[in-house]
């Protein structure tokens, strides 16, 4: 609930009112614009300013996650990274840096798209409408962007450049022997000069066209590929992972979502696996993001194993190996069945017409043939979630194809089961079940009365099923194949089979990742439009760059289309599609006008988020995406060791792994191709912590507005009816939002900035608590009447000097507020100055030795206030550029020193001596102070902890 605050209307001008805040924000707002005093300048380019006061000075580049421009505008939590790194920014102006500070618009996505669906209105016209409404409040908080530099990802002058980069990854390959991409050119350079290989062997030259394309489009870094991704015919797209709820339906909507093989893009950004990790070591972030992405890549070190299968009689088929990974091949003598995932491309070629003799009842999942029973059981998964398919505590499912590999240290058939389990897109789609060692295939065998062998030696005392820890081999030996692994420790055993493998033609030692290629297509409207054609045949051209942007047209209908909504083979039909004189197109790429086929399908949200930051660099030049010398300067290496990037990002934990990894992804082909010098795009990351608020909910368990709820008599009520209060999230659907327009209103914007900055660590989620917001506003009030006479308006400033302990207060201020801003403690900072403003409410004027420190310091907080009170001090300018003041040295030491008396560990009394008193002086002082609670008494012991305490044993 809200404080009431006088009206400006009711108080005489010279008192800092909600009202008078108010208007002197806006006036501040308005110079700032006009003055364009947050600009920083480039040092060549349209954005280039010898005259600056910060040109040539050191650089620092902060930055934020941009935001979504939702239709529902910014609540309290939203500002709260915002105003840190403005505050940041501001202090690290006045500290003599160059700051580069800006904000812009991740704005392409699905929720603009399902409104126009919905209403009609093209989700430009609403994306833009939130846009400005965005820029409005962030304006009304005081934020000092440079905004030159703003940028929405939905102007075709910034997705050209999306495009753009996709263009060179597109026509890029990674060499691992270099460890880089370089450009495809090289790659076909290489193949026709004979130095590397066809992958079957046969010369180049003896390719035809359409064979070498095949190979060259296997080694891109942006690739088309049949694969299994989240459909939801629903709402007529591909969905991401994080898209799809835990039951299997889509966050938005909550349309059904099913597993389905589709023609997608894809970025290969496996590729960079291991230099994704070892990067990581190189960067300042917390160690909780860094530990997030080490387990979403997900390095594993085994093996590759074929299993060998035999072709099946009735169809006569050769049929490949079923190839596995395993980190654990040393237990490979234990594999007593194969599991394949249900969409994996060998299923069809193995499941039988009728079962086999022999087949048991538990295999056939209670269906008359093999091919009924996969059927029914590839429906069935496809209905699940990849969280579905995997949790642990589900029961174990799967049915029989009807065929049998063969385990190759041992020569035995062993079945070949499919089960949901077993994911397609996972390593390769197949393990081998060793469930003496595995608890999900422990589980599986019983359900299916699968044979169980352990090879690995349980612990002393072990009497449980699967044994999952070290130990010697047991049971793995194959004298006639040459191979004994009994008595070996795992990685004795690993490193012999592996050789074993590799010397008879079974597998061979590999690296494998958790990481997945990035899924890259999307079935809408609204996104970035692939600067992709296709000819004749279906193959993807890439357009030259003099043909970007690719625009995105204009549509009647902006739904995709499909079949039906509930049933997993409807096919897409997407919005661009339809639009049949955008699609076919006659185009001359080189070799004469011809007709093409555009891609139809739309980049994901994430692509423009991928690269924004480079962006803010130089976003006039339209030459280039960026400048390099401009890139250098703001992003360039310190030194050999560092990364370069942004000095310093802000933003939620929650894009601890997409966003950030898929961004490190693409500048880092970026790097490879020369187009940047810096190596990763973020040098340090700082995640702030989450506002959450109470919510109300009734008898009936609805919501009620949470400002209209009272606290009494120890509970909460809603005029009449008491109510059960809850914490969490802050939303409309809760009835507990509080918006920044409204505390602006009623307290001011700087007290708002203030109040968030001092409710705790910026890292830290804290509650939301309206009737706190008051002391923020009454700290400000007293900044205001320090320097202010409220009953005249004269100034209260003295030019006499402070006495000493003011002065010592002051520059022991300074020096702990410098140490705050520079960690980023925001909150001790403030409790700072307001230590100092209480120590002036004693003085009779305040001085001006320490009027103007206490502005400067609480301008990187309260912008709008510091800056009316520097004009007030006499300054005919903004203090944006002021030098931020520096504490004496002299002043910072101590004359004096109070020590706290313990008697047997409760503090007694205190004593106050000379800051260089002897230790025999503070023992003299500190038994003197206490010595009526000795009563007469000697004490057993005195210990003196020198500038702490005293600590006596009675």
């Amino acid at each position: 609930m809200t404080e009431t605050v006088e009206p400006a209307a009711d108080t005489p001008p010279y008192r800092y009112t909600a009202g008078l805040a108010g208007e002197i924000e806006q006036r501040w707002q308005d110079r700032w614009e006009k003055w364009g005093t947050f600009h920083a300048p480039n040092p060549v380019g349209p954005l280039a300013d010898p005259d600056h006061p910060r040109a040539g000075a050191e650089k620092l580049y902060v930055l934020d996650m941009f935001p979504y421009p939702s239709g529902a505008g910014l609540h309290v939590g939203h500002p709260l990274g915002y105003i840190g790194t403005d505050s940041y920014a501001r202090y690290q102006r006045m500290a003599g840096r160059n700051v580069l500070h800006a904000m812009g618009f991740d704005a392409f996505g699905l929720p603009a798209e399902q409104y126009a669906v919905q209403t009609g209105t093209h989700p430009r016209t609403t994306t833009e409408a939130n846009i400005e409404r965005y820029k409005a409040q962030l304006r009304r908080l005081g934020m000092g962007h440079d905004d030159r530099r703003s940028v929405a990802t939905i102007d075709t002058d910034f997705y050209r450049w999306t495009q753009w980069i996709f263009l060179q990854i597109f026509n890029s390959w990674y060499d691992p022997a270099a460890r880089k991409a370089r450009p495809i050119g090289e790659l076909v350079a290489e193949f026709e000069a004979g130095t590397r290989p066809t992958p079957d062997g046969q010369p180049w030259g003896e390719l035809s066209a359409a064979q070498r394309r095949v190979i060259v489009d296997d080694h891109r870094l942006a690739y088309v590929s049949e694969a299994p991704v989240n459909w939801c015919p629903g709402l007529g797209t591909v969905l991401a992972n994080e898209e799809v709820t835990a039951d299997g339906r889509s966050d938005r909507g909550n349309f059904p979502v099913f597993k389905r093989n589709l023609k997608q893009w894809k970025m290969r950004i496996t590729a960079y696996g291991d230099r994704l990790l070892e990067d990581l070591d190189r960067l300042d972030w917390p160690e909780p993001i860094k530990l997030m992405q080490r387990n979403w890549i997900g390095r594993s070190v085994g093996a590759h194993v074929d299993f060998p299968v035999a072709a099946p009689v009735e169809t006569g088929a050769e049929v490949a190996p079923i190839r596995v990974f395993t980190t654990r091949p040393d237990t490979i003598f234990g594999a007593t069945y194969v599991v394949l995932a249900p969409e994996h491309e060998l299923v069809d070629l193995l499941v039988l017409a009728v079962w086999p003799e022999g087949t048991r009842d538990a295999w056939t999942g209670g269906h008359a043939s093999p091919r009924i029973a996969v059927q029914e059981y590839r429906k069935a998964a496809a209905a699940k979630t990849d969280v579905e398919r995997q949790a642990d505590a589900k029961e174990k499912t799967g049915v029989f194809v009807g065929a049998y590999a063969t385990n190759p240290v041992t020569g035995a058939p062993i079945p070949i089961f499919i089960a949901d389990y077993v994911l397609a897109g996972y390593g390769t789609g197949a393990i081998m079940a060793v469930p003496g060692q595995d608890e999900r295939d422990w589980a599986f065998a019983e359900v299916f009365d699968l044979p169980i062998l352990r090879t690995v030696q349980p612990s002393a005392g072990f009497d449980g099923k699967a044994y999952t820890g070290d130990g010697p081999a047991i049971n793995s030996s194959a004298p006639e194949r040459g191979l004994n692994l009994d008595g070996l420790g795992v990685t004795e055993a690993k490193a012999a089979i592996i050789a074993w493998l590799e010397a008879n033609g079974y597998g061979q030692g590999a690296v494998t990742y958790r990481l997945r290629d990035w899924l890259f297509s999307r079935q809408r409207y609204w996104g970035e439009p692939f600067p992709i054609v296709y000819d004749e045949v279906g193959t993807p051209i890439a357009l030259p760059e003099s043909m970007l942007p690719v625009e995105l047209p204009e549509v009647e209908d902006f739904s995709p289309r499909t079949f039906d909504p509930d049933d997993a083979d409807s096919n897409p039909e997407t919005p661009l599609s339809r639009k049949g004189d955008w699609v076919e197109v006659e185009l001359d790429l080189g070799d004469g006008p011809k007709r093409y086929t555009r891609e139809t399908n739309v980049m994901p949200q994430w692509a423009g988020s991928c690269w924004y930051e480079l962006r803010y660099l130089d976003p006039t030049d339209s030459d280039r995406f960026v400048d390099p010398t401009n890139e250098r300067y703001w992003m360039g290496p310190r030194d050999t060791g560092d990364t370069g990037g942004t000095d310093l990002y802000v933003g939620g934990a929650e894009h601890a792994v997409l966003h950030l990894l898929y961004a490190r992804f693409w500048h880092k082909v970026l790097y490879d191709l020369g187009h940047v010098s810096s190596v990763e795009p973020f040098r340090k990351l700082f995640n702030q912590g989450m506002i959450q608020a109470y919510a109300y909910t009734d008898e009936r368990e609805r919501y009620v507005e949470a400002a209209e709820v009272a606290e009494r008599d120890g509970g909460f009520w809603h005029g009449d009816n008491q109510v059960r209060r809850e914490y969490g999230k802050m939303g409309k659907s809760l009835r507990n939002v509080v918006t920044p327009d409204e505390m602006c209103a009623a307290y001011g914007a700087d007290t708002f900035r203030v109040y968030e900055m001092s409710m705790g660590p910026l890292e830290v989620s804290r509650p939301w608590e309206t009737r706190a917001v008051v002391g923020s506003y009454r700290f400000l009030q007293r900044v205001w009447r320090a320097l202010v006479d409220e009953n005249t308006g004269a100034s209260r400033v003295v030019e006499t000097p402070a006495d000493e302990p003011t002065r010592r207060l002051l520059h022991k201020t300074i020096d702990g507020v410098r140490a705050d801003m520079d960690a980023i403690r925001f909150n001790t900072a403030i409790a700072k100055l307001i230590e100092l403003t209480n120590g002036l409410t004693r003085l009779a004027g305040t001085p001006r030795e320490v009027a103007e420190p206490l502005v400067l310091m609480l301008a990187p907080f309260a912008p709008h206030i510091a800056e009316e009170l520097w004009q007030r001090l006499g300054h005919d300018s903004s203090l944006t550029y002021a030098s931020f003041p520096v504490a004496d040295p002299a002043l910072l030491v101590a004359d004096t020193v109070t020590y706290p008396v313990q008697i047997n560990g409760k503090v007694r009394g205190r004593v106050e001596v000379a800051a260089d008193a002897s230790e025999e002086t503070v023992r003299a002082a500190a038994l003197a102070e206490i010595a009526d609670q000795l009563a007469g008494k000697e004490p057993r012991k005195v210990i003196v902890v020198p500038g702490r305490m005293v600590s006596v044993v009675a």
